[in-house]
Order: structure tokens, then sequence, then C-alpha cells
């Protein structure tokens, strides 16, 4: 039974009224003997006697108080009893010191001997009234259970979605220590894991409430570092509260928190095998870490260890792919007197910055130069590696080789053997040359070429030559067919060595036309003065131009130009004293 199951009437007649109602008042000396709809009479002679009303009375939900018009407490059920034991039936309620029962409003809340009580006041007839009293502390702690988890689930939320974007590791940890302040503290710390003997921190506090948190970092030698990091970064938790705040003081990492006012959790960052790093976190003691807090703190340090880690491998994975990229990246041709080298090059997968083509030169002991354009077969990483190994068979043989087709032959032999051994099943083409100074300023080439296109020589009257140079695919067959040339470049005069990237560019108005060798030729026109780089750049920018943006294979351009003789160099006539 609830105050609801009772429809009754004032103190004056015997009833209560109230629209969610409340037990007949329990005295008889000021209440008239008449009968009241519903309910029994409550008089000392007739009716039940009054221990079988306060029974009816106590299954209320609610405690009830009834009040006369002078304030004075007229009935207190047990249950109101119970909450409110200041009350006294007989006195005035105010004389009880409950500011609670005394709101204006007649409706609110208030915490009492530890409970949360809601209250709500109704007017009864003769100018009484009666109070209702209800112990909301378990709902009212149920929904702010409720709302601290929903607060947490979406902070948790926030963090992985933030934690996601930054894959250095530097900007990581600063977004991990910004993202702690406040939620989870007023000073954030964190300790990476050492490197090389050194330590690096990160550190986020503010200045004022509503400022946004500012972010500093430093660097510590592993040696100096407070025991209590070397306990977490071995992956334990340590739970002396006042030797951490002692150790995080004297470390400088809580600024305007003195030891005393400072309450500071520190929990390992999960990684891979150890941890990745510490985080520390502080506040003031007027807020001492809870255990539900620390849950919240372990949540976010395991996302904040997964991003660090994440962060930490990318950079690695990173700079060996830079380290290697760098290694395989053509080179530019060494300087050599009388040649003027110009280069260009495109790979097809322009994020990696490597393919499949490659040119470079090496210098001769007699004065000359090896040079070198190539084209192997695929695209993208792997090309690359079969790039370098090529590349690192010809800086091996041309030391023991520099006669072209041998060198060719020699080369052949070795792609043969590594590719048997790996199974890689790959070829290339290449133009292999050597170049000499004449004393007139021109250049002699001598050419060996293994299945590439044929170079293209600029003469000085503004003709294109296309010089007959054939042979076979190399590191496919043992003893493959070598074709050799030799050509006397004039002062002024240009060999051009391009990779099919450059012909075989598909553009046009379709898009599907290659652009050929025709037009090489034709762009070549007039470009006889051209230096070696600009001839190379135009030859790239031609035939981007026609792809108009599409995808296409490495483009490759090697150029070699005669510059001529020498200058002489300027005499001095010095005056010298006739002997006497």
């Amino acid at each position: 039974m609830t105050a609801a199951d009772v429809r009754g009437a004032d103190p004056g007649d015997g009833r209560i009224s109230s629209p969610s109602t409340a037990p007949a008042p329990a005295w008889t000396a000021d209440v008239p003997a008449r009968p009241v709809a519903g309910l029994p009479r409550l008089t000392p002679d007739r009716g039940p006697p009054a221990p079988a009303w306060s029974e009816v009375v106590e299954h209320f939900r609610e405690g009830l108080i009834v009040c006369d018009a002078r304030g004075v407490v007229r009935h207190l059920s047990p249950v109101a009893g119970r909450l409110l034991p200041e009350v006294v039936v007989g006195a005035l309620l105010a004389a009880s010191g409950i500011a609670g029962l005394h709101a204006a409003s007649g409706v609110g809340e208030f915490t009492h001997h530890d409970r949360r009580l809601r209250v709500r006041q109704v007017s009864l007839s003769a100018a009484g009234c009666c109070w209702y009293v209800e112990d909301v502390t378990e709902s009212v702690a149920r929904a702010d259970a409720l709302l601290a988890e929903q607060a947490r689930s979406a902070f948790l939320a926030l963090v992985g979605e933030k934690l996601g974007n930054p894959l250095h590791p530097d900007r990581a940890a600063a977004a991990v220590v910004r993202l702690a302040v406040p939620t989870l503290a007023e000073v954030a710390v964190l300790v990476s894991a050492p490197r090389s003997g050194r330590a690096r921190w990160w550190r986020a506090t503010r200045a004022a409430a509503d400022d946004i948190p500012t972010v500093d970092s430093g660097l510590l030698n592993a040696v100096d570092l407070p025991a209590a990091i070397d306990e977490a970064l071995a992956g334990a938790e340590p739970h002396a509260l006042d030797w951490l705040v002692e150790q995080a003081v004297e470390a400088g990492w809580l600024p305007g928190l003195a030891a005393a006012d400072a309450s500071v959790r520190m929990v390992p960052l999960p990684g891979r095998d150890l941890p990745s790093g510490v985080l520390l976190v502080a506040r003031r003691t007027a807020h001492h870490h809870e255990e539900a807090d620390l849950d919240l703190v372990r949540a976010f340090a395991a996302r904040a260890g997964a991003a660090l880690t994440t962060a930490v491998l990318y950079h690695d994975q990173a700079e060996v792919a830079d380290t290697l990229q760098a290694s395989l990246v053509p080179v530019e041709p060494a300087e050599t007197a009388g040649v003027q080298w110009g280069t260009a090059y495109r790979p097809a997968q322009a994020g990696l910055r490597i393919g499949g083509d490659f040119y470079g030169s090496h210098r001769l002991p007699d004065g000359g130069s090896m040079f070198f354009l190539g084209d192997v077969s695929g695209k993208g990483v792997e090309a690359a590696v079969f790039t370098g190994q090529l590349r690192q068979s010809l800086q091996a043989l041309h030391r023991v080789e520099s006669h072209p087709g041998r060198l060719l032959e020699l080369l052949n032999d070795a792609l043969l053997e590594t590719t048997l051994a790996h199974g890689q099943g790959r070829f290339a083409t290449m133009v292999l040359g050597v170049v000499r100074p004449r004393r007139d300023g021109g250049l002699t080439l001598t050419m060996a070429g293994g299945g590439h296109l044929p170079p293209l020589v600029l003469r000085t009257a503004g003709e294109v030559e296309s010089i007959n140079l054939s042979g076979m695919l190399i590191g496919v067959v043992p003893d493959p067919r070598i074709g050799e040339v030799t050509v006397e470049l004039a002062p002024g005069e240009t060999c051009l060595l391009y990779s099919d990237g450059v012909t075989e560019a598909r553009g046009g108005r379709r898009g599907d036309e290659q652009f050929g060798t025709d037009r090489l030729v034709r762009a070549l026109g007039g470009c006889q003065r051209m230096p070696a780089p600009a001839l190379a750049e135009r030859v790239e920018q031609v035939t981007c131009d026609w792809l108009a943006q599409r995808d296409h294979d490495d483009i490759a351009v090697f150029a070699l130009r005669a510059t001529g003789p020498p200058g002489r160099p300027a005499r001095h006539l010095h005056a010298v004293s006739s002997p006497s």
C-alpha cells in the first residue's frame, strides 16, 4: 500500500486531502468522531485500535509528516521518523532545524544523515499541511553512476578517435597528455621508455580552468629517471603515494603543486613486450583518486600505450623505408672532364620515389667514365630491389672489366645466378657504355646494348640520329648476343638515353595512343644547343604533357653532352728585374 491508496480529508474532519494522498492522522483529541467514507472511525472507543493504523502507514513508500495550522507536528509516520529523527510529534516542525522542510516551493531535495531525501509539501484544509519524504539515495546513486559511465565511455571513445591519427611518436605522446587534462588530472606527464640511454618526457598543464592545456617536453638520462618510473617501466604500478609525490616534485613535473597539496598516481603504458612508457597523473588532494578514477586512468593508459607503440613502430619502419629508398634512388653521375650529364626520373608510383628504371656512372682509372641506363621488369618495390642488385653488381664488376660488351656479359651471368637462386625470373634491358674525352673537346662513346631502345644523338646541325644498337635481354639466357657500337660526339653534340616509359606513355585524345619514337624525335628538334640537364627535363616534360596525369610506367632520361675543349687559363706577366 502507498499513499495513493488512501483518499482522505483534513485534520478537521478526520480525513487527509492530498493529490498523492497520505494516511489519516493518528491523533484523537482534536479530531471529531465522524465517519469517513472508506476509512474506519478513529475514536478511542470505536473502530480499530491505533496499532492497526500505524501498521498500515508503515508500508507506505514515503514518510509522512502532518502539521496543523500552527506548524505543530500532529502525525509522524515510522518511515519519516527513521529518516528524520529530529522531528518530534507535538513540537513545532521548525524546531527540528531541518532546512529542507522550509522550502518556499514545497518541493526539493537535500542530504540528511548521509541520505539523499526528496520532499514535497501538500496543503490541507484548515491551513494544515503534510510533508511527503522519500529516500532517493539509491536511485540518485544509480543515476549518477550511469551518467559517470556514459561520460567515461564518451571520453574513451574520444581518446580512441584522437589517438588513431598521430603516427609520429612525439605527436602521439603530446596528444596523450593533452587529452588527459583535465578529465584525468590537473597535470599529466608521459615518460617514454629510454632509447640510447635517454628518455623523453611530455607534460600537459593548465593555468586556469578555461584554458587549453599547454604541452612542453624534455629529455632525461636513463640513470636520472625517478625510481618510480623505473618500477613502472618494468611493468609494475607503484602504490606508495607519498613516495610518488616526492619524486614527481623533485623531477620538476608538478608546477604550482606542492608535495602536501598533490595526489599522484602512476600507471605503465602497455607495449609489445615491455611498457612503451609511463603515465603520471596528478591532482590536488581535495580530489583524491578513487578506484573508479584509477580504472579510467588504466583504460586510458591501455589506449595511449597502443597508440604510442603503433607510432613508434611506424616511425621505425618509415626510417628503414627511407634508408632503403635512399639507397635505391638513382644517383647523379660522377663529374667527368669534358662531359656534361643531364638526368630526369619519374617513378610510376610517386609515393615510393623508387622504381624499375635506373641510371648512373662510375669513373675509370684512365680518366673516362662508365655510364648506363636500364629498365628492369615489373614496377614498385620488387622492381626497385632488383634494380639495387643490378647497381651493386655493376659497382663491383666495373673494377675488373671496363669493356662494355664483356662487362654486360658478366652482368648477365651474375643476374642469372641471382634470379635462379631466388626463383624470381626477373630480367632487364640496358645500354652500357664508356665515354672518353678527346683532345679536340669531343667524346668517344663505346656502347653495348642489351635489348634496350636505341640511343639518339643530337648533332650540331640540328638533326637527330638514331643509333642502331641491338642486343638481347639481360638475365634471361646464358651467353646472350650483345650489340656494340662506337659513336663520336663533336663538341656541343649530345647523346640521349631513355626508358620505354617515354615512348610507351599513353595519351592523346582517347588516352590510348603511345607517345612513340617519332614524337620524341620531333620534340628534340631545335634542342641541339640545350645543356644536357635542360634537355633531359624537356623530354620528361613533353612526356608528362602527353600523359595528362594518367598512369604511366617508370620514366628515366639520361643525357651526356660534349662540352668542348677546356678554356685556356689566363696568363699573367710578371716583371722580372734584369741581371746587373
